[in-house]
């Protein structure tokens, strides 16, 4: 199995050293930077393909690791040629890219995996497995949040131009989206509020987002770009019926379950082990790669892409005009 890389920046280089851990080739990179494609095509043995085209030609698989916004060409394009595909996220910048995509996807035969990487890291991925043991009964209040510094670039910093990248809301945002999805199920509206300013001596991207589940649950997603460098800091917390869980990647304990009790001195519950054994997104790869050695499902499919791009874009949506925005089932 051939893979060829599009893209060489933090994710490109990611995907890369993921891809080197499966049984997979790395055929070779295309890239808008000469030196970074230098450098990994040196470090793994690949080629430097002059364009998309010239790839296409020689892989199996095309890994998209470019800004949000040439993801829906890319894509199209890696369809034709009848490739297997991961697209990072977000999957496309508007609805109607996003919904092509997976036709296009669906009428060539090819996987599509959308690299929503939050549902590989092993705390995430244990709290959903308590939660769908039914360790904390009906999960009813889900609360998440992500904060960090605004992405920077030296040159054509896209992810500051919103028409590109959709903004704080939708690049990092999304990550919360998915898993609040993936805990409590479809999503039927969203209100949200953000402040943002680029002044470059104090920036300012924050947000916060109710999103309304069709089965009665209720998320609060909070996600920031206003940290100073290299701050990173995530939490969640989900509360049921019969306990809660939480996450802080400030504690020493991965994951913890507290549970109702009769006795008041009831202790919390450390969760089993949950080692970062390996980086999350070369378990994501590793899970693809199975996917079509077997041609198995994919772990996370083009519609569960879709649907965080939707939140997210309601999300947008409310923050600009005030009002929750209804997602059509």
């Amino acid at each position: 199995m051939k893979i060829g890389i599009v893209g060489t920046g933090f994710m490109g280089v990611t995907h890369a050293a993921g891809w080197a851990e499966t049984p997979a080739t790395i055929a070779g990179f295309v890239s808008a930077s000469a030196e970074s494609a230098g450098a990994l095509a040196g470090q793994y043995g690949a080629k430097i393909y002059p364009d998309f085209e010239s790839m296409l030609a020689e892989v199996d698989v095309v890994d998209i690791c470019t800004p949000t916004h040439l993801h829906h060409a890319q894509v199209l394009q890696a369809a034709a040629a009848g490739k297997h595909i991961v697209c990072e996220k977000p999957l496309a910048r508007t609805v109607p890219d996003a919904r092509q995509m997976i036709v296009a996807c669906d009428a060539a035969g090819v996987k599509l995996l959308v690299a929503h990487v939050v549902r590989f890291f092993p705390e995430y991925a244990q709290a959903r497995a308590a939660v769908a043991r039914g360790d904390i009964g009906q999960p009813a209040v889900v609360r998440l949040t992500r904060g960090t510094f605004r992405p920077k670039k030296p040159v054509d910093n896209w992810f500051t131009d919103f028409e590109k990248s959709g903004g704080m809301m939708l690049d990092l945002m999304i990550h919360d989206f998915d898993y609040a999805r993936w805990i409590s199920g479809e999503v039927e509206s969203v209100f949200a509020k953000n402040i943002s300013s680029a002044h470059p001596a104090a920036p300012i991207d924050y947000g916060l987002a109710i999103l309304k589940h069709r089965g009665g649950a209720i998320s609060h997603v909070e996600g920031s770009w206003a940290y100073p460098p290299p701050l990173f800091r995530t939490r969640l917390e989900i509360a049921g019926s019969d306990g809660w869980l939480e996450a802080d990647s400030d504690k020493m304990a991965a994951i913890r379950l507290h549970l109702h009790q009769t006795q008041t001195d009831a202790p919390d519950v450390p969760l089993p082990g949950s080692p970062l054994s390996e980086s999350p997104y070369t378990t994501q790869l590793k899970s693809f790669y199975a996917a079509l050695a077997h041609d198995a499902p994919v772990p996370i499919t083009a519609a569960d892409g879709l649907a965080a791009l939707q939140i997210a874009l309601a999300a947008i949506e409310s923050a600009q005009t005030g009002q929750p925005v209804t997602i059509d089932e």
